[in-house]
């Protein structure tokens, strides 16, 4: 069995005990959806201490940035995403997004308090989304790029 890329980044997240929900099209797939994704996306809690687990699990993972900002706390909280690309054996390309806010989305307390917490095999628990809100940030991205589009 070939081991999953995506379930090595949540692995090393969960390791480094980094405060993170996963959404997007991989918390798509674990409710169900016939979706197709490269790429992990996580919400993270924009703390100095989570971003700091945050950092040391991304130097873990050889994740390197590929766009602009730089991962910082005010960027997070204007709406902005920070992408990084991993060279880590079993994650090799694999593109990581990260954000903390989602326009059209409460903040990241309120999601953090719905969250739903599933079990996948050789990983453990990971924390998800909720449906309604991963519905709701989906349907944003769709319409919707960018922090400029305030709402």
């Amino acid at each position: 069995m070939i081991p999953s890329p995506i379930g090595k980044v949540l692995s090393i997240l969960r390791k480094h005990r980094v405060r993170a929900l996963l959404m997007g099209g991989q918390a798509c797939i674990l409710y169900g959806a016939a979706e197709f994704s490269r790429d992990v996306a996580v919400a993270v809690l924009a703390s100095e201490t989570n971003l700091r687990r945050l950092r040391l699990a991304l130097a873990e993972l050889r994740a390197e940035p590929v766009y602009v900002p730089c991962l910082e706390r005010d960027a997070l909280l204007r709406g902005h995403a920070c992408h990084f690309r991993c060279h880590v054996e079993d994650a090799e390309g694999l593109r990581i997004d990260v954000m903390t806010v989602m326009h059209g989305c409460d903040p990241f307390d309120e999601l953090w308090n719905r969250r739903r917490k599933l079990t996948l095999p050789a990983v453990g628990r990971v924390n998800v989304l909720a449906l309604p809100d991963l519905v709701r940030a989906k349907k944003r991205s769709a319409t919707r790029t960018g922090p400029w589009f305030a709402g």
